[in-house]
């Protein structure tokens, strides 16, 4: 606890420090931590933070017993996230979607834009093709946790952006798990528009903050076993 404090705090120092953290009202000459600043300490935070499984690693553990899942042995975890990386590469080839490694996890990042419509968390059809594939894909490897993420750009107000973006999470859970893959192994969390990918300031930068994101962690014997 007190190490995530120190590096909260340390991103947060350094982002208070530099000269375009804050803002200075032309009329009262008050300054104050710009937005854009506010979703880069929210992109440095978050990423650290998001090592975490959404709900915490104890309770769905309990989702996953009782749903009869087993986990994987230490040496073994590798082998099988690799193997679901290719398969996952494979059957999204000539996509917009990107499959990223992280250690042991895998992140699939959707861009929004060949998701969702605008303004809307109804899934395009033409998207579901894919989402099929994805899903096909994680219902075959199934011993890995599920967590889905829905983010926005910061056009509009920080309430709205987001309850849109845990619509789109929810939404593509639901998918997902209409799909094959087991709700036990599937959490969701909207973060808004505070964990921005690129700047806000361009076309490109916001199309690329509207995204949603589906981390696959492995589930090792450890975490079924107590």
């Amino acid at each position: 606890m007190l190490r995530t404090k120190s590096v909260a705090a340390a991103a947060l120092l350094a982002l208070l420090g530099t000269t375009t953290a804050c803002t200075t009202d032309p009329q009262t000459g008050e300054r104050r931590i710009s937005k854009t600043a506010i979703g880069g300490i929210g992109g440095a935070l978050g990423g650290y933070l998001l090592g975490d499984l959404v709900g915490g690693r104890r309770d769905r553990t309990e989702k996953l017993v009782g749903a009869g899942l087993g986990g994987l042995a230490g040496a073994g975890i590798g082998a099988y996230m690799d193997k679901q990386e290719r398969d996952l590469r494979a059957r999204t080839a000539g996509t917009d979607v990107q499959v990223i490694r992280q250690g042991d996890n895998l992140v699939l990042n959707i861009p929004s834009g060949i998701t969702f419509a605008y303004d809307s968390s109804d899934v395009q059809p033409q998207f579901r093709r894919t989402l099929d594939q994805v899903a096909g894909t994680l219902s075959q490897y199934n011993e890995t946790f599920v967590d889905v993420y829905g983010h926005t750009d910061s056009t509009g107000s920080d309430d709205y952006n987001l309850g849109l973006s845990q619509r789109r999470a929810t939404a593509v859970a639901d998918y997902l798990a209409g799909h094959g893959v087991q709700t036990a192994r599937i959490a969701t969390r909207g973060y808004g528009e505070t964990q921005p990918i690129a700047s806000n300031d361009t076309d490109a930068g916001r199309a690329a903050n509207r995204r949603v994101e589906i981390k696959l962690v492995p589930i090792t014997q450890a975490d079924v076993q107590g």
